[in-house]
């Protein structure tokens, strides 16, 4: 134990070395390390009980980290090594999400057409056994045992509605694509899902833009909904096909020079003229809104949707010991404009330490580059023409966050048959029948002010005010729990959108999700009518 607190204080010690520091708080970072590495040595020498020297640092770094931001975050070999994974988008395993629900490993998604799909697995599926590993037992990620070389098998044993089966899986190459879906509509409007921001986002985006261009697009919806972002310059790449070369797309600031940067257009456009909207949601984050704010900026698409999340931040990876990395946040990005879209201030936080959000009030007025048209900071991007915009609810984020909506859709999966697409419908009566599954398994959850109400009661009592408050607390919640089943239809509308695309997921894969949004998302018809209306898309770029 003690040798490896050595190996602990020694990583502390090379990872914080003074030769790494850029400015004159040099001295006082290597002083307080010195004090730590003392003060973790004794600890560890003269404790009543053995300590785990790992447990302690991982403590240690998360509470520095815990007040910084969401982003700046130690990396473990595991998590440098599924950034690996996400950047290049390619790896070897079975083909497969998986997720946990409590102490319970399911199967999320079979990629279609993967190892684990040919197999059989189904999303729903409770692995219980990775070759001779109970799951039960095992501390470590389970991912990682389902990673392994091309070509050699793994034993996967799991529960299938109460029945347990076996299967042989042959691991494979799995690549991730940025973009799996894109289609003509209308024989003339390209449609381009772009899901994530990796070394493949360019290459796969072009390629879909010319095949679409060869079959007749003349026009383009570029959908980034739901997209968290990613790298960077891909973002940067994605902009230059609808933009001169030479243009500023965006450019970084930081109190450190090396992180203060500017990121140009380096090629000729594959189109500078063609019409483009782009789509965007709430969950549009970081090279997502590098895209869709500098292209509203520079006046060259129209941006249809709801808010953008507003991740205006930019990290950068620093390499430690032992194959470990800082993921740290070094910069903040500003668009062609000059606009920051950053939502949340993190480092000046409410009462419960949560960020506080940018307020309406205070967002500042900017231009675009050529139209002159009023954008605003602060907030994500701001549609130039809103359709679907979700409030969030803690009701919705429950049923999501604790898998009831996945629980359901496996559940309603095994009890009916869906022959295609066009003949699926998701009626009152299923929406009903998806309450009382609720009801059934005792739905419930805390809302903020539940936990704060408890924390008040508590310390009323020690303060023996319980009695006093008793009444108050017991109307109060009495009236949260009516909120909480009133939500439950109040919110019908985007919960039965959420069951209507996990459960086509089930029976149609995600592409079966996007030709469901095709026919029914309000975002894509508002998109296609904006870009099928030529004088009406320039008079909203502001060209007429």
């Amino acid at each position: 134990m003690k040798r490896y607190s050595l190996i602990i204080i020694s990583f502390l010690l090379f990872s914080f070395s003074p030769l790494g520091f850029i400015n004159t708080s040099g001295f006082e970072v290597s002083k307080q390390i010195e004090v730590f590495v003392a003060f973790f040595g004794k600890l560890n020498q003269h404790y009543l009980n053995e300590l785990n020297p790992a447990d302690l640092i991982d403590k240690a770094i998360g509470a520095i980290t815990k007040d910084l931001d969401p982003y700046t975050k130690f990396w473990t070999e595991q998590d440098v090594e599924a950034s690996k994974i996400r950047n290049s988008g390619q790896y070897s395993g079975i083909g497969a999400k998986i997720h946990k629900q409590k102490d319970k490993l399911l199967i999320s998604e079979p990629y279609k057409g993967y190892p684990a799909d040919k197999s059989g697995l189904k999303a729903g599926d409770q692995i219980i056994q990775i070759d001779d590993i109970e799951i039960a037992k095992h501390k470590g990620k389970a991912s990682d045992l389902l990673k392994g070389k091309i070509g050699s098998d793994v034993s996967i044993t799991y529960l299938r509605q109460g029945k347990e089966k076996t299967v042989m899986v042959t691991r494979g190459s799995i690549s991730i694509d940025a973009v799996p879906f894109y289609q003509l509509l209308d024989g003339n409007i390209g449609y381009i899902v772009l899901k994530k921001f990796n070394k493949k986002t360019s290459i796969q985006t072009i390629a879909a833009f010319k095949e679409l261009k060869a079959k007749g697009a003349d026009r383009i919806i570029l959908d980034l909904r739901g997209n968290p972002g990613g790298l960077l310059k891909e973002a940067v790449h994605i902009c230059n096909m609808f933009i001169d070369k030479g243009i500023r797309v965006v450019y970084t600031q930081s109190w450190i020079d090396s992180y203060t940067k500017e990121y140009n257009t380096s090629k000729a456009p594959l189109d500078k003229d063609i019409p483009v909207v782009v789509l965007v949601n709430e969950r549009s984050a970081s090279a997502s809104e590098i895209v869709s704010g500098t292209l509203q900026d520079l006046d060259r698409a129209v941006i249809v949707g709801a808010r953008s999340f507003g991740k205006g931040l930019v990290q950068n990876t620093q390499k430690l010991k032992y194959n470990t990395m800082l993921k740290v946040t070094t910069s903040r990005y500003y668009i062609p404009s000059g606009r920051c879209v950053q939502a949340l201030d993190y480092w000046n936080r409410a009462i419960d330490n949560t960020p506080s959000r940018v307020k309406t009030s205070d967002y500042k007025e900017f231009k675009t580059i050529h139209s002159k048209r009023s954008v605003f900071d602060g907030g994500g991007v701001l549609p130039d023409i809103v359709v679907g915009s979700v409030k969030k609810n803690p009701v919705v984020k429950a049923l999501q966050k604790d898998h009831w909506i996945f629980n359901y859709a496996t559940n309603y999966y095994y009890k009916n048959k869906v022959k295609d697409l066009a003949s699926f419908s998701f009626t009152d009566k299923d929406y009903k029948d998806f309450l009382k599954y609720l009801k059934t398994n005792d739905f419930d959850f805390k809302t903020k002010t539940e936990e704060l109400i408890d924390k008040t009661f508590y310390q009323a009592e020690k303060e023996e005010l319980g009695p006093t408050l008793k009444k108050w607390v017991s109307n109060a919640q009495s009236e949260i729990q009516t909120y909480k089943e009133e939500a439950l239809l109040v919110y019908s509308d985007h919960i039965k959108e959420l069951l209507k695309k996990e459960i086509i997921k089930r029976y149609f894969y995600k592409k079966g999700v996007y030709e469901y949004d095709l026919l029914y998302s309000k975002q894509v018809h508002a998109a296609k009518e904006i870009v099928k209306d030529l004088d009406g898309y320039q008079k909203i770029l502001g060209k007429k």
